[in-house]
Formats: C-alpha cells, sequence, structure tokens
C-alpha cells in the first residue's frame, strides 16, 4: 500500500515535471481548484506562490482568449463535447504570455449524475505557436510572391487519379469552378495539338524522381484564345500513397509576344519592316552556300532624288516615301527573294534562281514601283527614281562582301549612265583606284584600323583674328595609306565606307582612338577635340554607351569633346538625330551642324536642335569675295544663327580677302587652308601642350 502511495503521489509528480505538464484539479460542489506545482513552474512561479483559487487559470489567461476558455468548459459540462480542449495564453510571472494547450475532462459525478469533479493537464505550446506563426509570416510571403508572379498551383494525386487546381490555374485556363478538385482527364483537353505530345510527355515525372521538369507550351481555352504557359513539375513523396505530382503554372503570352517582338526589331529596320543589315548579310551568306539554289541574284537599288525630297518635303514624307517604296519592292519580289533596307535610302535584294531574264524583269518591277511610290499630298510635281545594280553569284565560295560589292559597282554603273535604270556587274564595270574596287577597298580600311595605316588628322578651328592657341579647336580627320604607300583621301574611302555598313565602326576606330592617346591633353585643357559622325554612327543606339566609356577609359572632359554632324546624316534618321543631340547636352558635349545651307532643310534643322555651332557650308565660302549672292547667304545664316544663340564656324577660308569679309560680317570661327592645313593629329597636340598655360577660348561659350 505504501509503494501504491509513493507511486500515486511522488512517482506521478516526477512524471509531470519530466513531461513539462501543468495539473489542475477542480472540485465543482466547492469551487476549489488545484494547480500542481509544474503549473506554477511553467508559470514562473515557486510552489504555493500562487492561491489555489478556482478563477486563478481566468484571471491569468489572455483577455482574448477568456471567452473561448471558457466556453470550451461549459460545453463539455452539458455535454456537448466529449472533452476540453482549447489554447489559451497565460501570463508569465515576468509578464510575457505563455501559449498553453489545455486538455481535460469530467472525472467524477455525484449521487444525481451531475459533474462533480474536472480534471485536466496543460501543455506548454509556445514554440510551437512561434514557429506557426513563422510559417504564417512564410506562407503570406509565399503567397504574395505567387500573386505578383501570376503563378498557379496544381498537383496530382497518382494513387487516387484526382486533380486539384487552385484560383490562378484555374483563371489561367479559363475555368469556370467553386472547388480546387478538377477531373484528371480535364488538362489533356486545353492542349494545343502542336504541342501536345511533348508537352504530356514532359509532365510524365517518374515516381521517386527530385528532378525538377520545365516546359513551355500552348493551350486554347474554350473562347478560342491561344495562350502560351509555363509549368515546374516535381514528384513529391507522401507518406502511405503513391506520391503527387506537383506543378506550377504561369501565363506567358506577353512576354512571348514582347520576345518576338523584340526578335523581330533584331533582325527588321523599324521604319520599313524590311531585314536590317546584319540580318540581310546573314541570310546572303546561308543562300550563297547553297550550291542548289544558284545562281543567285543580288540587286542593290539606291535611290535617286531622295535628299531633295527630303529638303522640299521634309522627313515625313521621306518616311512615307522609304515606307511606300519598301512595300512596292516586296510586291514585285518573288515568295523565295528577301529585301532589305541597308540604311538611308539605300536597299537590297536576294533572289534565288535568278538568271538573266528573271533579273531582268524584277529590275524593271522595282523601277516602277519606285516610280510609283507614294509621296503624299505635300509633294506634287516631283518623283522618286532609282538606280538598281545586279550580280549573279554562281560560286558558293564567294564572299558577301564581294557579292554586294559587285552589285554595288553595278550600281554606280546604271546611276552613270543616267539613273532610273538598272544594270548587270561585270569586270569591266569595275571603278576605282588602280582598279580597285569598292569591296577591296572596303576590306582594306578594316585591316587598316588594325595595322596601323589609318592615320589620324587634324584641321585646327581658328577664332577669327586672333591666335589658335586662344581656342584650340581641332576637327579629327582620318587619312588611309594604302598598302602601295600611298595615302587615299577620305573623299574615296568614306563612302565606300558607308556603302558597305563600316561607317559605324569607323566613326568608332577614330574616336576611341583620338580620346585614348590624346585624353590626357584634353584633361589638362590642352586641346579640344570635335569628331564627324556619320548617319549610321547617329542612329546606332548603342552610341552614348560607347562615348561614355571611351570618356571614362581616357579621363576626357565631356565638355573638351564635341561632335559634327551633317544635314545628310539628320536627313536619314531625324529622329535619332534629335536624340543624340538631347543626349550631347545632357552630357556638355558639344554639337556643331555641318554643312550648313547645303539643303533647303537646314533651317528647320537649327529650329529644332539645341546645337552649340552651325558650320556654314564651304560652297558659300570659298568664292565669297567674288559672288553677291554666296555674301547675303552666309550674312543671313550668320545672323539667323547668332539670334538662336549658335556660334558661326566659316569652312573652306581659301583666302585673305574671304578672311576679312567673314570677320567684317561677325563670323566668330574658321576653318581652311588659309588658315591651317590638315597635319597629324599627334603634331597638333604636342605644339597645343607646349603652350597650354594661356586660358582658351570655348566655342560652346561663344553666343
Amino acid at each position: 500500500m505504501a509503494d501504491d502511495n509513493k507511486r500515486n503521489g511522488k512517482f506521478w509528480a516526477l512524471a509531470l515535471d519530466r513531461a513539462h505538464l501543468g495539473l489542475w484539479d477542480w472540485n465543482l460542489s466547492t469551487g476549489d481548484c488545484y494547480y500542481s506545482p509544474t503549473w506554477s513552474k511553467m508559470l514562473g512561479y515557486e510552489e504555493g506562490e500562487l492561491a489555489n483559487t478556482s478563477d486563478l487559470w481566468l484571471k491569468l489567461t489572455h483577455p482574448d482568449d477568456r471567452q473561448r476558455a471558457q466556453e470550451s468548459g461549459d460545453r463539455h459540462i452539458v455535454g456537448l463535447v466529449e472533452s476540453i480542449e482549447t489554447e489559451l495564453r497565460l501570463r508569465h510571472k515576468d509578464g510575457h504570455w505563455v501559449w498553453v494547450l489545455d486538455r481535460g475532462g469530467i472525472v467524477e459525478w455525484d449521487a444525481d449524475g451531475k459533474p462533480f469533479r474536472l480534471m485536466g493537464v496543460q501543455t506548454d505550446i509556445t514554440r510551437q505557436k512561434e514557429a506557426e506563426a513563422a510559417l504564417e509570416q512564410v506562407n503570406i510571403r509565399f503567397r504574395l510572391a505567387l500573386a505578383a508572379s501570376g503563378t498557379g498551383i496544381w498537383h496530382h494525386d497518382i494513387g487516387t487519379r484526382k486533380s486539384y487546381w487552385d484560383a490562378r490555374s484555374r483563371e489561367i485556363f479559363g475555368l469556370v469552378a467553386d472547388n480546387d478538385e478538377v477531373s484528371a482527364e480535364l488538362w489533356h483537353t486545353y492542349l494545343h495539338p502542336d504541342d501536345k505530345e511533348a508537352t504530356e510527355r514532359a509532365h510524365e515525372i517518374a515516381p521517386g524522381s527530385n528532378e525538377v521538369v520545365a516546359s513551355q507550351y500552348r493551350i486554347i481555352r474554350r473562347d478560342g484564345q491561344v495562350r502560351h504557359l509555363e509549368s515546374l513539375v516535381r514528384f513529391v513523396a507522401d507518406v502511405g500513397s503513391a506520391g503527387q505530382v506537383l506543378g506550377t503554372v504561369r501565363d506567358i503570352t506577353e512576354e512571348k509576344t514582347r520576345a518576338e517582338g523584340l526578335a523581330f526589331a533584331a533582325r527588321h529596320d523599324a521604319l520599313t519592316g524590311l531585314l536590317n543589315r546584319s540580318a540581310f548579310d546573314r541570310l546572303l551568306a546561308e543562300n550563297i552556300a547553297l550550291a542548289e539554289r544558284l545562281p543567285l541574284g543580288v540587286f542593290y537599288v539606291d535611290l535617286d532624288y531622295f535628299k531633295a525630297l527630303n529638303d522640299y518635303a521634309g522627313h515625313a514624307a521621306g518616311d512615307l516615301a522609304l515606307k511606300s517604296v519598301a512595300a512596292g519592292i516586296l510586291a514585285s519580289l518573288p515568295a523565295s527573294a528577301h529585301a532589305a533596307r541597308l540604311g538611308g535610302d539605300e536597299f537590297a535584294l536576294m533572289v534565288p534562281n535568278c538568271n538573266d531574264a528573271c533579273a531582268e524583269r524584277l529590275a524593271r518591277a522595282v523601277l516602277a514601283a519606285v516610280r510609283d511610290a507614294d509621296l503624299g499630298s505635300a509633294v506634287s510635281s516631283r518623283r522618286l527614281a532609282a538606280s538598281i545594280g545586279i550580280a549573279f553569284v554562281r560560286d558558293r565560295n564567294m564572299s558577301v562582301a564581294d557579292a554586294l560589292a559587285c552589285a554595288d559597282d553595278a550600281c554606280y554603273a546604271a546611276k552613270a549612265g543616267g539613273r532610273d535604270r538598272f544594270a548587270v556587274f561585270s569586270p569591266e564595270s569595275v571603278a576605282g583606284s588602280g582598279g580597285l574596287n569598292a569591296a577591296r577597298l572596303a576590306a582594306d580600311l578594316v585591316d587598316a584600323m588594325e595595322d596601323g595605316r589609318l592615320k589620324l588628322y587634324g584641321q585646327e578651328i581658328h577664332k577669327l583674328g586672333l591666335p589658335w592657341k586662344d581656342s584650340r579647336h581641332v576637327e579629327v580627320l582620318a587619312r588611309l595609306e594604302g598598302r602601295n604607300g600611298k595615302m587615299i583621301p577620305p573623299i574615296d574611302f568614306v563612302p565606300v565606307a558607308e556603302r558597305f555598313g563600316l561607317a559605324a565602326r569607323l566613326d568608332r576606330w577614330i574616336i576611341h582612338t583620338a580620346m585614348l592617346r590624346h585624353g590626357e591633353a584634353m584633361r589638362a585643357g590642352a586641346i579640344s577635340l570635335d569628331f564627324n559622325l556619320s548617319a549610321q554612327t547617329l542612329s546606332d543606339p548603342q552610341l552614348w554607351s560607347f562615348v561614355d566609356e571611351a570618356i571614362a577609359e581616357s579621363g576626357a572632359p565631356p565638355s573638351a569633346v564635341g561632335f559634327e554632324i551633317t544635314e545628310t546624316a539628320a536627313v536619314t534618321n531625324f529622329d535619332a538625330a534629335e536624340a543624340f543631340v538631347r543626349r550631347a547636352r545632357e552630357r556638355h558635349c558639344r554639337v556643331s551642324l555641318d554643312d550648313f545651307g547645303a539643303g533647303m532643310s537646314s533651317f528647320e534643322y537649327l529650329r529644332r536642335f539645341p546645337i552649340d555651332a552651325i558650320k556654314i557650308d564651304g560652297s558659300f565660302v570659298e568664292h565669297i569675295a567674288y559672288s553677291r549672292f554666296d555674301r547675303e547667304i552666309v550674312s543671313a545664316i550668320t545672323g539667323i544663327a547668332r539670334s538662336m544663340g549658335a556660334a558661326v564656324v566659316a569652312e573652306k577660308i581659301e583666302e585673305k580677302n574671304a578672311l576679312e569679309i567673314l570677320m567684317g560680317m561677325g563670323v566668330a570661327y574658321g576653318q581652311g587652308y588659309f588658315l591651317h592645313r590638315p597635319e597629324p593629329l599627334e603634331a597638333i597636340v604636342a605644339r597645343a601642350a607646349i603652350s597650354r598655360e594661356r586660358p582658351h577660348a570655348r566655342l560652346g561659350a561663344i553666343k
């Protein structure tokens, strides 16, 4: 009996202590309630420190939990539930709250069958509740991430063959349903026929696999919409079952559309929709390599009188004409042919299996399409024409550059023959210095950038009436040294660079080389450099990234860097020119409008572009001493430019009389052989460095 008492006393007390359980014993008839020492200890109290009143637990219970705890006991006492089970918070001695799980029930009844005694235990579940709260925070973030990404969750129970889609999954598929469970075969009915087999195979996950399988596929919704989806799928083991296939689904239709649009834009000209130069070159190379598709007709189409159209009607009419010409060219070609806009007003065509008769027929159709191009209501009498050069590729070892060069040479023969016509390439038609055709000159130019034969020259820009050291501006020029040692002038190699898509590369080489070599002198204020930009460079979306890197690498201040854009370049891409000028101003680089006055739209550019200076075309300056008309033109340009805050530079000053006349008109700056003949840039910089101690005026500061 003593052993039983021992077991009933100390043994159970020890068991409660080891199990971290707090025992309570409530006598309903007397209202007394016993709390075990382990219960007090759980709340930070010593044995006997708390009075064992019936409402002690209620006083320590969190206000938000009291009603729920009382109702749990009341429902059990009246027989509505078999036991008491509830979670509540009790205040610890030091003031914090302890979460407990309260379980118990009636253990004795009186003679009338009424509840007489209740007993129960409370377990500290604070850590569990904290873990649940942390998990809920994770789940909240997870659900938020899913909502933000538009991702749906689904799973398929392999054993029961039941599938469950969450609300987002049902929304993606356009399924109207009130619950998650769907038929196992439903998903298959949405799959696009062309994707069905591969998609079903991708979703066949082997049990036990830890691999996550990603797939993209199309579905056809019940309303007929075709949507692109992306899924991630994996197997999840489940105790007591065959496991589940768990997956995500996300609608990527808009992403696909954007990607396809970017891919199209990367290969096509934005204005006309034709292939661009790089895409055409790749396609031409592929077709040349296919011997069975030879002979391959390559056409070079150059519009005649396009610049005049822009001069008289504006760039909007020019854009309309280019789009109309492109549409007419496409309508003239067979399905197997391809057309590209190489830049500006130049196009190229590629026609597989093309003989002489086919080429002549297509050339005449293209000429007619150009003549009939829509020029808009602003143009009444002027009409476009084209010169077309045709070359035949019969050798699959021929390079793309050579094929285009031959067609280009034939195009020049057509222009020389009177325009609005076509010519077929023949070796006799090859023009150029010493028999060097355009393709070889283009290739030689690329080599010269690497082997040191491309030379940097410069011509000083003077502040009229003062020594050059008071301005220290230089226009950077390039000279090409041929393999025979003779110098090839820019008038020969610059047009070739433009025709073969090398102009941007040439400009980049000049800018990078000059700034890298002379960045220190620019930083010291010894010299400022101006660079000419071609139409191809002006249209390059990566131009400013390149310039920013060159400035950072060389250490040259942006204020010592200037750019000259010609009216021809601006005509080719007016919007690009406008954007270029804006970004130059943001960086405090100077911008000059070159060859000003040569075109009828010059004043429109002056109005639209916030440039620092204009350079009057040399054709108005070289005979100014003898031509009243030229003097009037220069005087008018100078007055207008000065009124708009732009400095004026006169080009091609060849004699003293011209210099004096220009100074009398208030022209601030000048350039020409009378002031300085171009010389190696290195020599100019060395001379400037010697006298750099004197301050110099900035071109952009003369307004």
